[in-house]
């Protein structure tokens, strides 16, 4: 079992994500294409805090990054043993691995909260509100009152879908920097590559 090629698969899958949640983000911005909302300031406050530019997105990509390297990282050895160098590094991927963590969590907590007051839309009282704020999410199942929503037309859809990809990304992004944090620790304790033997008797003098 190779822990440096396991990360390296991590990495690049992070890697994809994070650019999916950036682009998600950005298109919360323009509903329907449109650049007005933006420039007015009619869109949800929670488009606003970045979660998927910053936390699935620009914080993912600095462990992305040292997971990716993680096979090609090749320190020095210490105390006559060759692999101790890619031991340390794999044992400080799990301080990346708690960046990503962070920034993923971050993404998912947003969203949720995004999905949960729903979109700001001019109602049929023409007033700019979180129609479905004290609904309590539960409007995500009634469809039919999604058309309180006047303008920007088709937003409920438009915000429930990026925020739903948001959460759906972050969530995976979360547990695949979680899998890294034992990978790494594996790897640092047990060594870079071993047989399925060694992992089992180093996991025994734990």
């Amino acid at each position: 079992m190779c822990y440096g090629k396991c990360a390296r698969c991590i990495g690049q899958s992070l890697m994809g994500l994070a650019i999916l949640c950036i682009v998600a983000n950005i298109l919360l911005y323009f509903p329907n294409g449109e650049t007005k909302y933006a420039s007015e300031d009619h869109l949800s406050k929670f488009v606003w805090f970045f979660s998927g530019i910053i936390g699935g997105g620009l914080l993912i990509f600095l462990p992305a990054f040292v997971f990716i390297g993680l096979e090609q990282e090749d320190c020095c050895g210490c105390c006559g043993h060759d692999n101790c160098g890619k031991r340390c590094a794999m044992l400080s991927s799990v301080l990346a691995s708690l960046i990503g963590i962070a920034g993923s969590g971050y993404c998912v907590i947003v969203a949720a909260l995004g999905l949960a007051a729903g979109p700001l839309c001019l109602d049929s009282s023409n007033q700019w509100n979180y129609t479905f704020l004290d609904t309590e999410g539960q409007y995500l199942l009634d469809t039919s009152t999604w058309s309180q929503c006047i303008e920007p037309r088709h937003v409920v859809e438009w915000n429930v879908s990026l925020f739903s990809i948001l959460l759906a990304l972050g969530g995976i992004e979360f547990i695949l920097c979680l899998i890294q944090v034992i990978n790494g620790m594996l790897g640092g304790i047990c060594g870079y590559c071993c047989t399925h033997h060694q992992v089992r008797t180093c996991m025994k003098k734990l």
